[in-house]
Parts: structure tokens; sequence; C-alpha cells
């Protein structure tokens, strides 16, 4: 994979604590970038399903839920 150079503007707090955490900043901030652009385009499906297919049901969302984290169906995972 090719990279780029850019410049990003963060709040001094936030860098600060990056430091503490790592000292790979681009990395960790590539790695934050891609979960993000991932969960932008899982929502985007979930909508675009939603639109054609109508809302998820509870026993739908439950059953996502166990698959996701674990248990079963009939877990109550908010």
């Amino acid at each position: 994979m090719t990279s780029t150079r850019i410049t990003v503007t963060l709040p001094s707090e936030q860098v600060d604590e990056l430091r503490n955490i790592t000292d790979n900043l681009s990395g960790y901030v590539a790695a934050a970038v891609d979960r993000q652009i991932r969960h932008d385009l899982l929502a985007e499906d979930l909508r675009r399903y939603e639109e054609e297919h109508g809302r998820f049901t509870d026993e739908e969302l439950r059953s996502a839920r166990a698959e996701l984290y674990g248990g079963t169906a009939d877990s109550n995972v908010a």
C-alpha cells in the first residue's frame, strides 16, 4: 500500500494521550481511520437494507448481537 503524507490538526490533549499510548502515531491514526471507514460503510449498507426491506425486528437485532458478541438470541444485550 502506498502512503501519502498529510497534515492533520488535533487537540493538544489528544496528541499528548496518543504519545503516551504509542510511539507510532501514523500507524495508530491510520488504524483508527480504517475502523471508522469500515463503520461508516457498514452503517450505509444497513441503512440501504432497511430502506429496501424495512426496519430490523427486535428478534433480528437480538440474533445479530448474539452472533457478534456470543450468547444466544435470547440474551439481553443492549
